[in-house]
Formats: structure tokens, C-alpha cells, sequence
């Protein structure tokens, strides 16, 4: 099959996609910063070089897109007709220097909670907000006078 744009359309397309400040990452950078938190972004000293670190507390956030990191919603089944080889190739080895980065972390003590790309849905604000609480501070409830 071939593609529907062009080959300089695609590699247009292709070179615009982030792997750094998302609008998935901004929507979990903003919410955890709503709730009191204070984090570093990239630590590139760390395996991965984490989206969001807390020192102090050994944790990471990884915010994860759902296709290109093949989260099991919708959006992460999804495998382009085009070229399907490749992709498959190419999505399977994300998933599996996903899966190596995580163990090197926790390896070296730090906790790793994984947000992907479908959670960060403004309907699922307050979800995530326990989530990351849980996760931070082993919570489920709220920084007293803060709403998500």
C-alpha cells in the first residue's frame, strides 16, 4: 500500500512530532503542579531521561503517548497500513527500550509511575490526580485546600 501524502509530506510530518513537552505532558506538568508538587523535567543523568523526577522522593513520571508506546486503549493498537513492517518493528522496539528503561530505574531505587497519553483527558482529571497522589505521597486524597 502506499502512502497518502507525498515522501517530503511525511518527512514533514514526521519531524514535527515532539518527544519532549507534549501537550500530554503539559496537562500532567500542569495538574501536578496544581496539587503542590515540585518536580525536575528530563533529567538526562537518569536512564530515560524521565519526563518528571522527584529527587527527593526516588520518583518518576513518565508520560507515555498511546501509539507510540503501544498502550493497550484504541489509540495504541492502531498500526499504520503503510509500510506495516516497519512500524510494527519500529513500535515493538519503543516497547522494549520502554520495559529496559524502567527496570535500569528501578535498579537504581527510584519508583516509576507510567501516564499515558488517554489518561490525561480532561474527564479523567480527578482519576489521575488520586493516581499521582497515591503514587507521590501514598494517598489517594488530595492536598488539603487543592483541586484538581
Amino acid at each position: 500500500m502506499t502512502d497518502v501524502f507525498s515522501h517530503d509530506k511525511r518527512i514533514a510530518i514526521m519531524q514535527a512530532i515532539r518527544g519532549k513537552d507534549t501537550t500530554p505532558e503539559h496537562a500532567v506538568r500542569s495538574l501536578i503542579h496544581r496539587l503542590g508538587y515540585r518536580y525536575r523535567l528530563h533529567v538526562r543523568k537518569l536512564p530515560g531521561c524521565p519526563d518528571l523526577v522527584f529527587p527527593s522522593r526516588r520518583k518518576v513520571v513518565l508520560v507515555h503517548g498511546c501509539f507510540w508506546h503501544r498502550h493497550y486503549c484504541r489509540k495504541g493498537r492502531s498500526t499504520p497500513k503503510t509500510r506495516a513492517g516497519f512500524w510494527k518493528d519500529k513500535l515493538e522496539s519503543n516497547k522494549n527500550r520502554d520495559a529496559k528503561t524502567q527496570r535500569k530505574l528501578r535498579r537504581l531505587g527510584w519508583s516509576v509511575l507510567t501516564v499515558w497519553e488517554c489518561q490525561t483527558a480532561p474527564k479523567n482529571t480527578d482519576r489521575l490526580a488520586r493516581r499521582i497522589c497515591r503514587f507521590l505521597d501514598g494517598r489517594a486524597a488530595l492536598p488539603a485546600g487543592h483541586h484538581s
